[in-house]
């Protein structure tokens, strides 16, 4: 039985994953400063209507909300940037070494223990990204665009950063309130690059990018709550499970043919959910 903390990274997964592959289509048509401004528009929106009516809507500890902010808007951002350079494979190889970064940091930031399950989980999940993707032989393939790949890990030691602040900004602050400054501090910030090179969107442009918006309020929302009650090294390792949301959107959006890799890549993944959940039961059994 999954916990709940399990279940809102799982969901968390899933929206993330509708993000990224309207975020592939509408890159095509659309500079990725735009789609930045009108992900932080959409989701500003959504997150004042969710806190406006709360007794701190601005929150207790806004230095550190603001710096939470700031390092969640440079963390997707550069996947954005990745997603646009690179195939959506690399991309999200790249993009998934962060649950490695989260647990390290966790460890020396928070003092968190990662147990020997929680170590295969992340193991094995990681190594189902790669046998999914296979970097190597895409690498030779094809060559790799070197931005893109420097961006991709930038913005996963910056997606780890704004975990670890979200694990730590939990034990006070509701989780409406951290989702709130993370578009509050974006849009801003999108504003200018936005204008610099805009393309007036079409309608079906428009659909995407308020889809973009969301998906990115509900996957920032439900990420939250799982950090509020998983560790953070636990929580982030079950969002691998993103890869295989990925490949289902692979199949209907881009007819990405489902190869021998790819199914060998979402069992590993979903054994690193079973070691997640066996290190729950573990813990939570009497001694």
């Amino acid at each position: 039985m999954i916990s709940r903390g399990v279940a809102y990274m799982i969901a968390s997964a899933g929206a993330f994953s509708a993000m990224s592959a309207l975020v592939k289509l509408t890159c095509d048509g659309l500079p990725v400063g735009e789609i930045v401004l009108a992900r932080g528009v959409v989701t500003l929106a959504l997150s004042w209507l969710a806190v406006r009516k709360l007794a701190a809507p601005w929150g207790l500890d806004r230095r550190r909300l603001a710096q939470r902010g700031l390092l969640g808007f440079c963390g997707l951002t550069c996947y954005y940037i990745a997603l646009s350079r690179l195939p959506l494979a690399e991309a999200t190889t790249l993009h998934f070494t962060t649950p490695l970064l989260t647990a390290v940091l966790a460890w020396r930031l928070l003092g968190e223990r990662l147990r020997w399950p929680g170590i295969v989980a992340l193991l094995l999940g990681f190594a189902g990204v790669l046998t999914i993707s296979q970097p190597a032989a895409l690498l030779r393939a094809s060559g790799l665009d070197g931005l893109g790949v420097s961006v991709a890990l930038v913005g996963a030691g910056f997606s780890a950063l704004a975990y670890v602040s979200v694990r730590r900004l939990t034990a006070r602050e509701d989780p409406r309130v951290i989702v709130f400054y993370f578009p509050l501090i974006a849009t801003p910030l999108a504003l200018p690059w936005a204008l610099w090179d805009f393309v007036v969107p079409d309608l079906s442009q428009l659909a995407a990018l308020l889809g973009i918006g969301v998906t990115t309020q509900l996957g920032q929302l439900w990420l939250t709550r799982g950090l509020a009650l998983e560790r953070a090294g636990t929580a982030t390792a079950v969002g691998y499970v993103q890869v295989a949301f990925a490949m289902s959107w692979g199949l209907l959006l881009f007819e990405e043919p489902l190869v021998t890799t790819t199914v060998a890549g979402v069992t590993m993944i979903g054994l690193s959910l079973l070691a997640i959940a066996l290190s729950r039961q573990a813990s939570a059994a009497p001694p």
